[in-house]
């Protein structure tokens, strides 16, 4: 039944919330607090974004005058597989399309980060050295002793005229003979060599692997020759060093490349071969044919043949030549060793074309590889074709090596394999597939939405990671994604020494959380709980058509979402990229109000019954039995003796009367409203404003669930109170009864509070003291008994 106390009046005073107590400042610029000492979470982002122009719009969109620099590349490359030194030699021809006159052109040199004096190696630094393995011990004594850095022989003009030129540790600035104009290109020469680092030292995106039962090298080549930097409307030249985190800002452009090699080996590439003739069998290319249409991944190289290439020596060189056609950047791998399988996976239907989905593997990856890897390719080209746009590129290959999970266009480097007799633990299985659907999405974030990772490592690992979760759940039922679920990511969320995620990407700290799964989960947050998924998906989609074969800016997506979906954004953006605010809200309490009806008979019983319950106070109850004076006379009593203040009057009955003669036909249809209504009071503890989910559990059931938007802590981003109203008796609320909203305290989520359940270990206490007169006597007696032992027990 319903509890009847104050009046409807008096619910408008309990609405009201006063300023809260001031918290620590957040990482944006507050707004102006004089009177009102609490940060602005809804504040746009204005100030902190770009100024939209002519180049980058204020929709999030490519402007009209927009334009990017272009880089072609002709390069011819020779690996020793027995020295591991790479030669090479390219013909760069780069086109100056910017409106303005360049005097000097800037390189990658990116392989510099490998030599003894490079700042990576200078800057590293360690907390503490109480204990360290072999292989650190390796590692820091060959960082310090290895030069894997890129020699640069000569830099020349298509004619044979030097360049100056000058390097500047992982960069290379080529002075021009004279100013690149708009619109004009130029064309110049670059020889350079380097030695490959072995992986048992040391281990980089490129490494060679050895393998001592055979005596043969997987290699596994990237950041392999001089690339050209960016060069950016909004940054000008991209030439922050190197230091082994912030990645890389490339450029599009055709390459043709030739690759030399044993002639035995097999060799994985960005692009297309185009000279299968001259280095595969006339069996070898049949198969590959025959996989174009297959339902299945098929073998190009059997394991069988692959172990027979392990035990032969080569008979000279082949010269294997591939072609890209408008991609950022170009990676290769090569080994006798490898097993070859593919299948063709035709995009045909939604627009795009066939794609040769390929893997190259070892012996020793087996029976994991080709089980998983192509059908891990194609999986993820299906998925991420519906949620960005369809794969434009001819072919995605997946390489086993000793990387273990790098991306670049059209080839991803991957590690898992199976234990040495073929078993594999489920650990290893969700490893593998989770790897390469992680790494063949970067085929399309940022190899064609092409982000500055230099930058910002966040805009392209969050977002794959991200579609990496989406992509997982679509292979099996209850697959187990380490990332992407709000829940698993509030440990770190609620972890001291942070940084926002838009942090440069060598600043970072806690790099895996912050720049991998804190963005990825903000999404799914956007996604399931903020946006929804029709909208939210509307907006990648828009966002991933706008700016591919392009370069987005943070400003640039944050823009594109909000235009897309029609959604203001901003408060969105601010907390969880510009913050190390985490969500913790507190449900605090639940007050229950019902309208007063005035009616004395029911009013003055309700409160009668409310007080009679109220427990006797311990004086109250010790003091009963004392002797009273008007025990002794009783003519000290009289009339108030026996009033009660509850009793109704016939004055009471005529105030409820002319109460009632005073309510019009509207408000006597309000007054005679049986509702009960509940005032349920939240506090943010965390900082970080959410949408706010209330699961309310009544008597009977069921349960129904209140879904509010985040601008209810527009006010007052402190504590908020909900009134609601209901004919049936509310007994308990939840906050975040599906955790969806990363709330990293999840006891304060419920009201009441529940009874927290854990277990604790019952052992026997056992002394443990060291004692080194003990150790010292007991050693003695084995050194007697041992020498008793070797002279037989004589004296």
């Amino acid at each position: 039944m319903p509890i009847r106390g104050l009046a409807v009046a008096s619910l408008a005073a309990a609405l009201f919330v006063a300023p809260a107590v001031p918290q620590a400042a957040a990482q944006s610029t507050p707004a102006p607090a004089e009177k009102f000492s609490q940060d602005d979470k809804f504040r746009q982002l204005d100030e902190l974004l770009p100024t939209p122009n002519d180049y980058r719009t204020a929709s999030g969109a490519p402007g009209h005058e927009y334009w990017q620099q272009r880089a072609d590349y002709d390069i011819d490359v020779e690996l020793n597989d027995e020295t591991r030194i790479v030669n090479g030699s390219q013909t760069v021809t780069y086109y100056n399309q910017s409106p303005d006159t360049l005097r000097y052109l800037w390189v990658q040199l990116d392989r510099n980060n490998f030599t003894p004096n490079s700042h990576a190696q200078l800057t590293q630094t360690r907390d503490e050295l109480e204990k360290m393995s072999f292989r650190t011990l390796r590692r820091h004594v060959a960082r310090e002793t290895f030069d894997g850095g890129m020699k640069i022989d000569r830099v020349e003009t298509p004619t044979g005229d030097e360049l100056d030129h000058t390097i500047v540790h992982t960069m290379m600035r080529v002075d021009l003979p004279e100013p690149l104009a708009p619109g004009a290109r130029f064309a110049f020469k670059i020889a350079w060599r380097f030695e490959m680092n072995d992986t048992r030292v040391l281990n980089s995106r490129t490494s060679s692997e050895f393998f001592e039962e055979d005596g043969n090298y997987i290699h596994q080549v990237a950041h392999w020759f001089p690339r050209m930097a960016a060069y950016t409307d909004y940054a000008g030249w991209q030439h922050k060093q190197f230091l082994g985190r912030g990645e890389f800002t490339l450029e599009f452009g055709d390459y043709d490349v030739r690759i030399t090699v044993p002639d035995d080996h097999i060799v994985s590439a960005t692009g297309v071969l185009a000279n299968p003739g001259d280095v595969l069998t006339s069996e070898q290319r049949r198969r590959l044919r025959e996989a174009e249409t297959a339902s299945t991944p098929m073998f190009i190289v059997t394991p069988e043949e692959a172990k027979d290439n392990e035990r032969t020596q080569p008979g000279g060189k082949a010269t294997w030549r591939f072609q890209a056609e408008n991609v950022r950047d170009f990676a290769f791998a090569t080994s006798r060793k490898f097993i070859w399988d593919a299948m063709g996976y035709d995009l045909s239907d939604r627009g795009g074309e066939l794609v040769m989905a390929m893997s190259f593997y070892p012996n020793e990856a087996e029976p994991l590889w080709s089980t998983y890897s192509t059908h891990a390719v194609v999986h993820t080209l299906d998925v991420v074709s519906d949620f960005a746009f369809v794969y434009p590129y001819p072919t995605a290959q997946s390489v086993n090596g000793p990387t273990g999970g790098m991306e670049y266009p059209m080839i991803c480097f991957n590690g898992p394999r199976p234990e040495d007799d073929g078993t594999y633990t489920a650990r290893s299985k969700y490893g593998l597939i989770s790897v390469i659907i992680h790494e063949v999405i970067h085929f399309y974030f940022p190899m064609v939405v092409n982000s500055d990772e230099r930058q910002w490592t966040w805009m392209d690992e969050g977002i794959t990671t991200f579609l990496q979760y989406l992509t997982e759940q679509e292979w099996e039922d209850d697959y187990p994604s380490r990332r992407g679920e709000p829940k698993d990511i509030t440990v770190y969320m609620s972890s001291p020494n942070q940084v926002p995620i838009m942090t440069n990407s060598e600043s970072i700290l806690q790099f895996g959380p912050n720049a991998y799964a804190k963005p990825a989960t903000a999404l799914n947050v956007l996604r399931e709980t903020v946006l929804g998924r029709e909208l939210f998906d509307h907006a990648l989609r828009e966002y991933a058509r706008r700016w591919q074969f392009k370069r987005p800016e943070p400003a640039d997506k944050f823009r594109t979402f909000e235009d897309a979906s029609g959604v203001d954004l901003d408060w969105f953006w601010r907390g969880w990229y510009y913050t190390t605010d985490h969500v913790d809200v507190s449900v605090d309490n639940v007050r229950k109000f019902t309208i007063d009806s005035q009616n004395p008979d029911t009013e003055k019983a309700w409160r009668r019954t409310r007080r009679d319950a109220e427990p006797a106070t311990l004086g109250e109850r010790r003091n009963a039995d004392l002797p009273k004076r008007t025990h002794a006379y009783p003519a000290l009593l009289d009339f108030y003796n026996d009033y009660d203040e509850l009793d109704v009057t016939p004055g009471d009955l005529r105030e409820f009367q002319e109460y009632l003669d005073g309510l019009d036909d509207e408000d006597r249809a309000l007054y005679e409203v049986d509702r009960n209504f509940y005032l349920i009071e939240l506090g943010n503890r965390g900082g970080l404003v959410t949408p706010v989910i209330l699961a309310l559990h009544f008597e009977p059931g069921p349960s129904e669930e209140l879904r509010i938007p985040a601008e209810i802590w527009r006010r007052d981003n402190e504590r908020v109170s909900k009134l609601y109203s209901t004919e049936r008796e509310l007994v308990g609320v939840t906050f975040d009864p599906h955790l969806e909203t990363a709330d990293v305290e999840v006891e304060n989520n419920h009201w009441p509070r529940r009874i927290v359940e854990s277990r604790f270990e019952l052992y026997k206490w056992k002394r443990d003291t060291p004692n080194p007169m003990r150790e010292a006597k007991e050693e003695l007696e084995r050194d007697n008994v041992s020498s008793a032992s070797d002279t037989g027990g004589e004296d």
